[in-house]
């Protein structure tokens, strides 16, 4: 029995006697009625006590599983949350899937297309649990045809210094908003272009995370991130200390009762000391390319506004996400290797300065049901390599890397049977390879069994 339960039975008991002193059937009723009001008051007091602030702060970017307080917490404080995700698809394509690429862009990670048909995509298990009164931990693993991965696995400090929250461990890294998210809570079935082209998909980096919330009337967050490094954009270094760092900064807050608004800025630099690619010469040949050396740096700007009728978005609400990215490398690339002799046909100095965005808008008309819609756009931007500054080969020899302004419009409509599962309709039309379109027709539902937190801002 807690405090306030005690409380009332302490009060019903004392005023026992008194009841029974009173002759005035009115003196009774209104010493009933003041017992009630005390009880529904402790009632409301105890409900508010039960509130943390990370539920009542509707611009909060920290992830969205309970903070360790060490004080008032409950019997299942450190059991732990655990919950499985199933995601899955229909996907009617158009083109053929194989040799899919983004024009003008190098591939990050194992860049493939749309599998065509019935598909089960990354099945996700979640395990989190206070571990004591400073510590969060949290772990991600993804299942996939017979395949297991750690997405996340961290553990979190938060309350030993104010305002300060420390991460160790591999999380998704904080460039940009989407990157946090893991795919099954986006609002479309695949990631935006500059999401692939530049990070590859999900950029996650085991390392360090720091965050410091201002005590301030808005949301005004700064943090940075030293990691290992070794995912696309960058490579393994087998190095000491970190190969990738991370800055960003948040500001938002709420705009009377209706609105609230997140503007992020980020900015990661790391290096790759080897990343191959396989691409086709001007006469059709197949060959390999080598980046080394090759320094990687991202900026990124991203906005989120949202609307919900006096902050209740459970009938209707909207929301507008839009980020840009640009990014810089320099360094060498060796091209046309011949693993028989261990030489390239040519190397040379490479530069390059790329960029891209996209915007997308969310919209619950009615009590479970969205329709969305998105465009995104890539830019290839400029490059030098030095062989063919001089002559060595021509531009049409790296055709990978020919000038392109990738494209892509995708339109969605989903129905939520309740906040455990999701039914998702959605359209493509992409112009993502050379003179090449595409039409991509995916119908997706995802589902949550067990204890799932909610997701950030």
């Amino acid at each position: 029995m807690n405090k306030h339960r005690l409380a009332i039975a302490i009060a019903i008991a004392l005023s026992a006697p008194v009841c029974a002193l009173a002759q005035d059937q009115t003196e009774i009723d209104d010493l009933r009625q003041q017992i009630q009001e005390l009880k529904d008051r402790l009632d409301a007091q105890e409900a508010k006590d039960s509130v943390t602030p990370e539920a009542t702060s509707l611009a909060t970017d920290s992830t969205a599983v309970a903070e360790p307080s060490g004080r008032g917490q409950s019997g299942n404080a450190f059991n732990p949350a655990i919950s499985l995700i199933i995601d899955a698809k229909y996907n009617n394509v158009k083109q053929n899937p194989d040799g899919y690429y983004i024009g003008g862009f190098v591939p990050g990670a194992e860049e493939s297309g749309t599998a065509r048909g019935f598909n089960l995509d990354e099945s996700e298990l979640t395990i989190s649990s206070n571990i004591d009164p400073y510590w969060l931990g949290y772990f991600t693993t993804s299942l996939s045809d017979g395949e297991v991965g750690v997405e996340e696995a961290w553990i979190q400090n938060s309350g030993t210094i104010p305002g300060v929250v420390a991460k160790l461990g591999r999380f998704l890294s904080a460039i940009g908003y989407l990157n946090q998210t893991h795919p099954h809570a986006w609002d479309f079935t695949d990631a935006p272009l500059v999401q692939q082209a530049f990070f590859g998909g999900e950029l996650a980096d085991d390392g360090v995370q720091l965050r410091y919330i201002a005590p301030t009337p808005v949301l005004l967050e700064f943090g940075l991130e030293g990691g290992r490094g070794a995912n696309f954009p960058g490579s393994e270094r087998n190095k000491n200390g970190a190969n990738a760092g991370t800055i960003f900064a948040n500001l938002g807050g709420d705009i009377g009762f209706s609105n609230s608004y997140l503007i992020r800025a980020s900015y990661r630099q790391t290096r790759a000391a080897e990343r191959s690619y396989e691409d086709v010469d001007s006469v059709g040949n197949d060959i390999e390319n080598i980046f080394s050396d090759l320094e990687s740096k991202i900026w990124g700007a991203s906005f989120v506004w949202k609307w919900a009728p006096d902050g209740d978005p459970s009938i209707r609400n909207f929301k507008f996400q839009s980020e840009y990215f640009r990014r810089k490398e320099d360094g060498q690339l060796g091209y046309n290797y011949d693993a028989g002799t261990d030489t390239f046909a040519q190397e040379g100095n490479y530069s390059s300065n790329q960029n891209g965005w996209y915007a997308q808008g969310v919209w619950q008309f009615m009590p479970r049901w969205r329709v969305g819609a998105r465009y995104d756009q890539l830019d290839s931007g400029t490059m030098s390599y030095q062989p063919i500054t001089d002559g060595s080969i021509s531009r049409e020899d790296l055709q990978l890397l020919q000038n392109h302004k990738p494209k892509r419009y995708t339109a969605m409509v989903d129905f939520s049977t309740s906040e455990f599962a999701r039914f998702r309709l959605q359209y493509e039309y992409d112009e993502v390879r050379y003179d090449l379109t595409d039409q991509l027709i995916t119908f997706q539902y995802v589902v949550s069994l067990g204890a799932h937190g909610a997701h950030k801002f």
